[in-house]
């Protein structure tokens, strides 16, 4: 029998919206206990048990965020072993340069102008602006990842980021003029930490631009494979009178 010794085993009710901190009802969608999606096994690990996470989807009553609630696994997915690297989707990369050449143009950024980018992985996106010689940050907890864009001479920080990183920044007067996040913000535990640091980070007068899927999209095309450990926000918006 295989041990199981490290099985992580968190089915309690969770307590709080990591939003609004609102008490959660159940779960809408329980998918049980599963593998994280991008932690792939080496040949050594094949006769353990694989650690296993409750994959349950909860919605806040209050603020109507969808979310998983039961564990914080970020530790154990953005490591030095991170499976993804963004350079490998060559429509991503045409995505990157487009976004890098409007910027550019809508906003005047030039080699007077800071762009940070949060989560830039492997440097898939800076490297354009680093072509345009406009200087470039990135920020980047798996290791693996910022090493591949730090060989492509792209300065890259091995850290989360939050309201400490940001003062951080601050500090040393590197306030970004374009602060940005591609499929970043459904991947933070924290969201209120991550939302206070971009406004610390940001120089007066800059801008944020962030992506993320669309919970509507998910419903409507039946993405449900786009919900797993990475992701524990489900984003949508409402009007608000």
């Amino acid at each position: 029998m295989p041990s199981k010794e490290k099985r992580i085993d968190v089915m309690s009710p969770p307590s709080l919206c990591r939003f609004c901190r609102s008490k959660l009802p159940g779960p809408f969608l329980d998918l049980g206990k599963m593998p994280l999606a991008n932690s792939y096994l080496k040949n050594g690990d094949l006769p353990k048990q694989e650690p296993m996470f409750p994959l349950r989807v909860f919605l806040c009553k209050k603020c109507f965020l969808v979310q998983l609630a039961d564990v914080n696994t970020s530790d154990q997915i953005f490591n030095n072993e991170y499976a993804y690297f963004s350079s490998y989707s060559s429509s991503w990369l045409k995505h990157a340069k487009d976004y890098t050449d409007l910027m550019v143009k809508r906003f005047g950024l030039n080699s007077s102008s800071l762009v940070i980018e949060i989560a830039s992985n492997d440097g898939y996106l800076l490297q354009y602006f680093k072509e345009e010689n406009i200087p470039v940050l990135g920020i980047e907890p798996a290791g693996n990842c910022a090493r591949a864009a730090i060989e492509k001479g792209i300065e890259t920080q091995i850290e989360f980021f939050g309201i400490a990183k940001a003062k951080d920044l601050a500090r040393q007067n590197r306030m970004a003029d374009l602060l940005l996040g591609n499929n970043v913000l459904a991947h933070v535990p924290d969201l209120n930490d991550f939302v206070e640091g971009m406004r610390i980070a940001l120089k007066p007068g800059g801008v944020i631009t962030m992506e993320f899927p669309h919970l509507l999209r998910l419903l409507v095309d039946g993405q449900f494979d786009t919900i797993y450990h990475e992701h524990f926000s489900y984003f949508s918006f409402r009007k608000i009178y």
